[in-house]
């Protein structure tokens, strides 16, 4: 069995691709397109994969992409409107990549890959939990997630056995450590999104 896991629209687009439950090639759009942080739809990574493995697009399986963009959009927009209307001009000016890509993904996969198949779309730290526990030696695990924010949560702790994988609790935006690090990290003149790592080498 093939799948197909999906990121972009956000930093550093990629693709990887999974047979029979191992990671046999990942890559990085930007390594193709020389941009650094490509966010664009990841083509020329699924090709690399795709090529990797000797197989076409038709017989892959399923393919993941790494939120649910819905779920991101709903938060995005209660943060618009708690924020109105100091957040009026950021809102107009994030609002046109939500409506021509991020809630346009299996349009995108459709047209650009010409996969026919159905597309999970899986909640972000889901995603974390599963592409660290499901690719360790370990049948079993505690699991602990941290980063910014994905669609609601930022934080999550659970529990992993077998290929199930359980998350017990969250906790959700605004409070976020890993937001917290970027706003330091803006703070100190890095760039966000992008800097966060010479921060953390400054640190020791």
């Amino acid at each position: 069995m093939y799948v197909l896991g999906i990121s972009c629209y956000y930093h550093d687009s990629s693709a990887a691709l999974i047979k029979d439950g191992k990671v046999i090639a990942a890559a990085e759009e930007e390594r193709f397109t020389r941009k650094k942080h490509d966010t664009t739809f990841p083509e020329h990574a699924v090709s690399y994969c795709l090529k990797h493995a000797g197989i076409r697009i038709d017989q892959v399986d399923h393919i993941g992409f790494y939120e649910k963009p819905l779920l991101k959009f709903e938060r995005l927009l209660h943060q618009y409107i708690e924020t109105f209307p100091k957040s009026w001009w950021t809102f107009c000016r994030t609002l046109p990549s939500w409506v021509n890509e991020k809630l346009r993904v299996p349009k995108t996969v459709r047209k650009k890959l010409g996969y026919k198949r159905d597309i999970f779309f899986i909640e972000h730290h889901m995603a974390h939990a599963a592409s660290s526990f499901l690719t360790s030696p370990f049948n079993e695990a505690a699991i602990l997630t941290v980063d910014g924010v994905g669609e609601w949560a930022t934080t999550t702790y659970g529990h992993g056995k077998g290929n199930k994988i359980d998350l017990l609790k969250d906790i959700e935006f605004p409070h976020s450590l890993g937001l917290l690090y970027s706003a330091v990290t803006a703070h100190l003149g890095f760039k966000v999104n992008n800097d966060e790592y010479k921060v953390m080498g400054l640190a020791p």
